[in-house]
């Protein structure tokens, strides 16, 4: 798209960030005083359409469904947001290889409007025809297949496709020509690596999991990282406090909640200069992943009133807004 394509879209894209969820509004959804009177906040709010049952997952799937059509509007050329449907397409794999190793005996739910789609991968898994699969997944495709049906280690066969994934994120990233995509790659992988090696601390896991599940990234040493894990927690964050991610360890000091609230705000803290540019696809992707997070937002605070958490417990867990 030209210039003045993109200035057009992202004007478009200015009045739709209107509609988005500030801090105060996500304040007052967790005023509300149960589950279902904040369900019928987000139906106030225009959220699902008018035939959308009063139900959560229903009204987050059409919200998310809304943005991409919103998008599919505005841009000829959605092969730049494909980096932001991988996390998708690789859960589908993962789903995909598990229904037939288990011959459909698995409760795998699949993510629709991908690309390849859901049923696409699944043929290509239910024929072992990898090749049939884009490159950047068709090799771990095959080793994550032959290893779930040779050793039933549903694990191992995870960590092969969600390094394939990050690894075709920060690939995509680095061939991109847009900065956005560039910096949403860096900062994608590099917090992935992070929540690895706390997670794999404290499961104790070896050092040689670690560096198959961990990918290289250009703005963290993974082997550093992956030692310091060996180490314990306290040697994650002195390693970080060293690092561009000096504020996840200050997270990871005050709680497990604050620490996956901070993973997902790096993200928001990536795209925010997109607000003030007017001349590329960035302020788009920008308002892609804004939404994405605010719908995760709105998920987190419709599941802890579902369960009785005190709001303090909600809060604690609430993401940033975009805007």
């Amino acid at each position: 798209m030209s210039d003045l394509e993109y200035t057009y879209a992202v004007a478009r894209i200015r009045t739709k960030e209107l509609s988005l969820f500030s801090a105060a509004t996500i304040e007052q959804l967790l005023a509300r005083k149960s589950y279902e009177n904040c369900l019928q906040f987000l139906q106030e709010k225009g959220w699902g359409d008018s035939d959308t049952p009063l139900e959560a997952e229903k009204i987050l799937t059409r919200e998310r469904e809304k943005t991409w059509e919103d998008i599919r509007e505005l841009v000829k050329d959605m092969s730049v947001f494909g980096i932001l449907d991988y996390p998708n397409v690789f859960h589908n794999l993962k789903a995909a290889i598990k229904e037939v190793c288990t011959e459909g005996h698995s409760a795998n739910i699949f993510y629709k409007d991908t690309n390849p789609s859901a049923e696409e991968i699944l043929e290509a898994v239910r024929n072992r025809d990898f090749g049939n699969l884009p490159a950047y997944m068709a090799d771990a495709a095959a080793e994550a297949f032959e290893t779930l049906l040779h050793t039933r280690d549903g694990q191992l066969c995870d960590v092969i496709v969600d390094r394939a994934a990050l690894d075709a994120i920060y690939q995509a990233g680095k061939s991109a020509k847009d900065e956005i995509i560039r910096a949403y790659a860096e900062s994608a992988v590099a917090v992935a690596d992070i929540k690895i090696a706390v997670r794999s601390q404290k499961t104790a896991k070896s050092l040689e999991f670690m560096k198959r599940a961990l990918a290289p990234c250009g703005s963290l040493n993974v082997e550093a990282l992956a030692h310091a894990a060996l180490g314990g927690p306290e040697a994650i964050r002195d390693y970080l406090a060293g690092t561009d991610y000096a504020e996840g360890a200050e997270a990871l000091a005050v709680s497990p909640s604050a620490f996956e609230r901070w993973c997902d705000n790096r993200i928001i803290y990536t795209i925010r200069p997109q607000k003030y540019n007017s001349f590329s696809v960035g302020p788009i992707v920008a308002y892609a992943l804004a939404r994405e997070n605010e719908i995760k937002t709105v998920r987190i605070i419709l599941s802890g009133k579902l369960n009785g958490l005190s709001d303090d417990s909600i809060r604690e867990r609430v993401r940033e807004m975009y805007v």
